[in-house]
C-alpha cells in the first residue's frame, strides 16, 4: 500500500512519522483518535501524493445492516465536505470498522459480517470521485484488509496486532508525551451507571426527591429557590471530593477513584443534584466550573452523577454527561469530550447544548471561545436587587414550555418521549402531569438573551433531516451534510462561536420513544470528526 504520513495532535508540526504498511496503519489508529475505538467506523482523509493524513470521523456501527447503505454515503459526504470547507479536498480515504466479537464468535467472522459494510463505504466514497485505498478491520486482537488479495501478507486468519507500545507510532506518541486514553469501552464504563442493586437504591432517591420538590416547582419563587439549592449542593459536593482524595492518578486506577466518588456521595444527594440541573439555567451556571481548580473536582461530579441515572431516568443523564463533556473539552482533553458528548446524545438525541458542543468540538473551535462568554456572565439572574422577569401570559400564570423566562422544573420519568434541550419541564407521569398553557414556539432566532450562562437553548447547528446531518431515523449526526460554503475557515469558525454566545428559544421537537433513535445512532456514539 502506499506510504502515509501522520501528523497527530500533540506532536510536534516538524515531526512526520512514515507508515509503510497495513500493520502500522492498524497500530496507528488509536493515536489518531486518543482511545481504542469499539463498534466503530472510522474514515481518515488522505491528501496529496504521498498520501497526508487529514480529517477523521467516527460513527459508531448500526445494529441494521438495512441502514448501512444509508449511513456510508453520509459519513463520506460528512468528511469530503468538511475537508472542502478547509480549503482541500481528500484525494483518498482510509477507512476502519471497529468491533470485537460476541460470546462464541471470532475475529474472523466479525470480518465476514462486515465485508457489505466495508463495499459500501468503498462505493460511498468512489461515487464523490475519493477512492478508499485501504479498509482494515480490526477484530479480536488482529486485524484483516478487505482491499489486499494477497494471503502473503493478509492471510485469511489475520495479523495479529503489534503489542501496545512497541509501534513507531507509540514510540513517536511516548516521545511527544501524548498518550491513548484506554479503549472507548472503558471511558464509557466510567460513565454507566452501577450494578442493578445500586440502580434500585438510586432510582427510589429520585423518585422520592421529584415527589418533593414537584409542588415546589410549580411556583415560579419555588423554582428559583431550587436553582439556588442545587448549584450550592454541587458546590458543597465539589469541595467534598476536592479533599476527600487525589482522584485518577497518583497511584489510583479509575475504577477506584471512581468508586470512591461514588461512595462520598449519597443517593439523596445525587438525585436533588440530578434533577436541579434539569433547569437549563441552572446548568449553564455550573457550566462556569470548567477552569483552574474547580475542573478537576467538577469533572468528577459530574461524572458520578451520570452514572446514577439509571433505569426510568437515563435520559436524565443528558445534563450532567454534558457537563463532563465541556469541562473534559474545556481542559484540553477531546477524546474523553467526544466520548461524554456521544453518550449525552445517546440518551437525549435532541439534546441542543450537547448537540453544540459536539459539533464545536468536533469543528475544531478553541473552547477560549466559549469559555469567554461564560466568564463574562458571573452574576447569578436570582442575585438580590435583579428584578425578576415573568411571560407574557396572564397574571399569575406559570410560563409556557417555551417560554424563555421559564426556568424549568426538576424532570422526572418520561422525558425519553419528549426529546429536547431541557429549556422546559420535561413530561411528567401522566397521574402527576399539569396542564399549563404554552406560548406558540417562535422561530429560531428571535429569542432575547438569557440573564446567565449565555448558552441557555441555543439551536443545534444543522438540521436533522437525512440530507442536512441526520443518520436515518432522524438521529442527528452534528456537522454532517453540510454544502460547502465556499467561506473562510475563520468566517466559519466566528459563526459557530456567535451562536454559542446568542441563546434562543428554539421550538422543541417530538420524537419518537423507544429503541428506534437507539438503533438509529448504533451502540457507539453519535458521528464525531476531527479536524487536520
Amino acid at each position: 500500500m502506499s506510504k502515509h504520513r501522520e501528523s497527530l495532535t500533540g506532536l510536534p508540526d516538524a515531526q512526520q512519522i512514515t507508515l509503510r504498511s497495513p500493520s502500522e496503519l492498524a497500530d496507528a489508529l488509536p493515536y489518531m483518535m486518543g482511545f481504542r475505538p469499539s463498534d466503530s467506523i472510522v474514515l481518515v482523509a488522505l491528501h496529496g501524493r504521498r498520501g497526508r493524513f487529514g480529517g477523521r470521523v467516527r460513527l459508531g456501527i448500526p445494529r441494521s445492516p438495512a441502514q448501512w447503505p444509508e449511513v456510508a454515503e453520509q459519513l463520506a459526504a460528512c468528511l469530503v465536505h468538511g475537508s472542502e470547507r478547509r480549503g482541500e479536498r481528500p484525494d483518498a480515504m482510509v477507512a476502519f470498522l471497529c468491533r470485537e466479537p460476541g460470546p462464541g464468535g471470532s475475529g474472523a467472522r466479525v470480518m465476514e459480517e462486515l465485508r457489505p459494510l466495508a463495499q459500501r463505504l468503498r462505493t460511498a466514497c468512489g461515487a464523490l470521485d475519493v477512492p478508499v485505498l485501504e479498509a482494515l478491520c480490526i477484530a479480536d486482537g488482529r486485524f484483516w484488509s478487505y482491499c489486499c488479495p494477497d494471503v502473503r501478507c493478509c492471510p485469511p486468519e489475520g495479523t495479529p496486532l503489534a503489542l501496545p507500545g512497541t509501534s513507531v507510532m507509540a514510540a513517536a506518541a511516548a516521545y511527544a508525551g501524548v498518550r491513548v486514553r484506554g479503549s472507548q469501552k472503558e471511558m464509557e464504563a466510567r460513565l454507566a451507571p452501577p450494578p442493578a442493586a445500586g440502580i434500585l437504591v438510586q432510582t427510589r432517591a429520585l423518585d422520592d426527591a421529584g415527589a418533593a420538590l414537584l409542588s415546589r416547582a410549580l411556583e415560579e419563587s419555588g423554582r428559583r429557590a431550587i436553582a439556588v439549592e442545587t448549584l450550592a449542593l454541587a458546590r458543597r459536593l465539589m469541595d467534598r471530593l476536592a479533599r476527600s482524595s487525589p482522584g485518577e492518578g497518583a497511584g489510583v486506577s479509575a475504577a477506584a477513584a471512581d468508586a470512591e466518588d461514588d461512595r462520598l456521595i449519597s443517593p439523596r444527594e445525587a438525585a436533588a443534584a440530578i434533577l436541579g440541573l434539569q433547569d437549563r439555567r441552572t446548568r449553564d451556571r455550573a457550566a462556569q466550573w470548567m477552569e483552574g481548580a474547580d475542573a478537576a473536582p467538577a469533572l468528577r461530579l459530574w461524572r458520578a452523577l451520570a452514572r446514577r441515572c439509571a433505569g426510568l431516568y437515563q435520559a436524565h443523564a443528558a445534563a450532567p454527561l454534558t457537563l463532563a463533556g465541556w469541562v473534559s473539552w474545556a481542559t484540553g482533553d477531546e477524546p474523553s469530550a467526544r466520548v461524554a458528548l456521544g453518550l449525552a446524545l445517546r440518551a437525549d438525541p435532541q439534546y441542543v447544548f450537547a448537540q453544540l458542543l459536539h459539533q464545536a468540538c468536533n469543528e475544531g473551535i478553541d473552547p477560549e471561545t466559549l469559555r469567554h462568554c461564560l466568564r463574562q456572565d458571573q452574576d447569578w439572574p436570582t442575585a438580590p436587587g435583579r428584578p425578576a422577569r415573568h411571560s407574557a401570559g396572564a397574571p399569575g400564570a406559570t410560563p409556557g414550555a417555551d417560554s424563555p423566562d421559564a426556568p424549568a422544573a426538576p424532570a422526572t420519568p418520561g422525558a425519553a418521549a419528549a426529546g429536547g434541550d431541557p429549556a422546559a419541564p420535561r413530561a411528567l407521569p401522566r397521574p402527576l402531569a399539569r396542564r399549563t398553557r404554552t406560548r406558540r414556539p417562535r422561530r429560531a432566532g428571535a429569542g432575547r438573551l438569557a440573564p446567565s450562562g449565555g448558552i441557555s437553548g441555543t439551536p443545534a447547528p444543522g438540521g436533522s433531516r437525512p440530507g442536512d446531518g441526520a443518520a436515518p431515523g432522524g438521529h442527528p449526526l452534528p456537522g454532517a451534510g453540510r454544502r460547502a460554503s465556499g467561506r473562510r475557515p475563520r468566517r466559519r469558525t466566528r459563526r459557530i462561536a456567535a451562536r454559542a454566545a446568542r441563546p434562543v428559544s428554539a421550538p422543541r421537537r417530538t420524537t419518537p420513544a423507544g429503541p428506534a433513535h437507539e438503533q438509529a445512532a448504533g451502540p457507539a456514539a453519535p458521528l464525531e470528526g476531527r479536524r487536520p
